[in-house]
């Protein structure tokens, strides 16, 4: 296949892109995985948007909020309901779906916004690595594996250190501090 010099470069710049973006996980001790489940249409259509919308008029659904973050590519605004889990008086977000669309965002833009009706907290995202996400995956799975137990693999709370382990790499998690 032949290629023009222009694609040959632009996937030249994407793989060293990538190769340094790994380079930068793994000396952060975070575990770079490609593990994503993506929404069904159920799940986007009316699931996503009846808590978005809820959360939006200020109401919380166990703990919802709407975030946004700023698209890496386009510097938009991109929006999708998360659940904010706090422990020990710290606020984090955990992506039950793997390495979606937001996580990549949160690396980019390095943070972003909560919203929970009027009431908007701009925050500075540090992620976990993953040794130091096993009490809060147990957390995150005590409080919702009811509605995102499935994306965990048969793991849950009662799960041992070494199961909660495995699956670190899979679930990003990020640290949330609120801007004064």
């Amino acid at each position: 296949m032949l290629w023009s010099t222009d694609t040959a470069q632009t996937l030249l710049q994407r793989e060293q892109r990538s190769q340094r973006r790994a380079a930068l996980s793994q000396s952060m001790g975070v575990t770079m995985s490609t593990h994503v489940q993506k929404p069904g249409w159920f799940t986007v259509n009316v699931f996503n948007r009846a808590v978005a919308w809820v959360t939006r008029r200020g109401i919380s659904v166990w703990g919802s909020r709407v975030l946004a973050v700023r698209g890496r590519k386009s510097g938009e605004w991109r929006t999708t309901p998360v659940n904010l889990l706090t422990v020990d008086g710290q606020q984090y977000l955990v992506a039950p779906r793997g390495h979606v669309q937001w996580t990549h965002n949160m690396r980019a833009a390095g943070g972003g916004e909560l919203r929970l009706g009027k009431n908007v907290d701009t925050f500075i995202a540090t992620e976990i690595t993953d040794d130091d996400k096993v009490p809060l995956l147990r957390a995150y799975l005590k409080r919702w594996k009811a509605e995102v137990g499935v994306f965990f693999g048969g793991v849950g709370p009662d799960s041992s250190n070494e199961e909660l382990r495995r699956i670190a790499p899979d679930h990003p998690v990020f640290r949330i501090t609120v801007k004064s």
